[in-house]
């Protein structure tokens, strides 16, 4: 298997784990997104929207692509060690519905035409463990991604 394919098949994954993710949320209403259950910190749509921020700032700030996370929108409501402190509106759930997918295809993108050669090696907050390429950025995503989906699917039973 070439590394385009394998590579190829994990943007694939990554936009079909955002499309069920979608899928979840559009099941819901706005206060069953918005609402924290009791032994959490935090909710469903709080989840989705640090999926979607997460991905490009570890694809181009973490990276040195980018020198800081500005670019980013919703960035400061939802990067790691946030908790939802207002509630999310359905024009702001759409808009990052928009984002999730249309961020993995800008990702893509420039993946393709090389933007991501040269980046700076980082290590990851949560595992401590370097991220050397491009490549193991998106492997990582993978997990990530649908670590949240799995949280926000555990939550769906208490809203």
């Amino acid at each position: 298997m070439t590394k385009d394919k394998i590579m190829n098949d994990v943007f694939d994954f990554i936009i079909n784990t955002r499309k069920a993710f979608i899928r979840l949320i559009d099941g819901l209403t706005i206060e069953q997104l918005n609402k924290i259950p009791d032994g959490y910190n935090n909710n469903i749509i709080w989840n989705f929207g640090h999926i979607v921020v997460s991905t490009q700032t570890l694809c181009y700030f973490r990276t040195g692509i980018w020198p800081d996370a500005s670019a980013v929108k919703f960035n400061e409501f939802y990067k790691k060690d946030t908790k939802p402190t207002y509630t999310v509106t359905k024009a702001e759930v759409a808009e990052l519905k928009a984002i999730a997918l249309k961020s993995i295809e800008t990702i893509e993108a420039d993946y393709i035409k090389g933007i991501f050669m040269n980046i700076t090696p980082f290590l990851t907050a949560t595992y401590g463990v370097q991220l050397n390429s491009i490549e193991e950025v998106l492997i990582t995503t993978v997990g990530h991604d649908n670590v949240h989906y799995g949280y926000a699917n555990a939550m769906k039973k208490y809203v």
